[in-house]
C-alpha cells in the first residue's frame, strides 16, 4: 500500500483526534515501519489494519465509519494532486464510470507499484451506475467516501447503496443513482 495512504490517514487521524492519538495507535500497533512513512513509500496493508483497529477501539467509531471519513478526506487530496485529472469530467457518473480504464491508469503512471481495487462497469446510464468493487482488503467504505464528495464536487447528490457481493466485503456491489 502507497505511504501517501498512511501519511494522509494520519495527518487526518491528527486533526480530528490530535497528535496524541496518533502516537497512541502507532504505540499500539506491532509495525514494521514503526510509524514512520513517506508519501512515496510502499508498506504493508497490515499495517493499515492495525492502525484502523485501534483506532476505532480508541474511538469507538467502526472501520466501516472510519474509512468513509477517510475516503471522503482523502478526495481532497485527489483535487489536489490531480486537479486536471479532476477537470477532464464534467459529470460524477462519466468520472466513477473511468476509475478502471482511465483514472487509475493515470496514478499508476505516478506509483507503478500501486496495487489498486478493480472496479467493473455493470450498468451506465446518463443517471445511474452499478458497479462492482473487488479487493482483498475490502476498504469499500473508502471508496463510498470518494465518491460521496466526487457528487459534492460536481454539485450534485445521488444515492448510493452498498451490496456485499461477499460477506467479507471483498466484492461489494454499488448501486449509485444520481438525484
Amino acid at each position: 500500500m502507497k505511504g501517501i495512504v498512511f501519511t494522509e490517514f494520519l495527518d487526518l487521524v491528527e486533526i480530528k483526534f490530535g497528535l496524541g492519538m496518533v502516537d497512541k495507535i502507532i504505540n499500539q500497533s506491532k509495525l514494521e515501519s514503526e510509524g514512520i512513512y513517506t508519501s512515496i513509500g510502499t508498506y504493508s496493508f497490515s499495517e493499515m489494519l492495525q492502525l484502523l483497529q485501534h483506532l476505532s477501539a480508541q474511538t469507538d467509531i467502526s472501520i466501516d465509519g472510519l474509512l468513509l471519513t477517510y475516503g471522503e478526506h482523502f478526495f481532497s487530496v485527489i483535487k489536489k494532486t490531480y486537479p486536471g485529472l479532476l477537470a477532464t469530467y464534467k459529470d460524477p457518473i462519466e468520472m466513477l464510470s473511468s476509475i478502471e480504464n482511465h483514472i487509475h491508469i493515470e496514478v499508476r503512471k505516478i506509483y507503478p507499484d500501486a496495487e489498486f481495487p478493480t472496479f467493473i462497469v455493470e450498468e451506465k446510464t446518463e443517471n445511474s451506475l452499478i458497479m462492482i468493487y473487488k479487493s482483498g482488503r475490502a476498504m469499500h467504505h473508502f471508496g463510498l467516501g470518494l465518491m460521496n464528495k466526487t457528487f459534492e464536487h460536481f454539485n450534485s447528490t445521488a444515492s448510493i447503496v452498498l451490496e456485499k457481493i461477499k460477506e467479507d466485503g471483498t466484492e461489494v456491489k454499488f448501486i449509485i443513482t444520481k438525484n
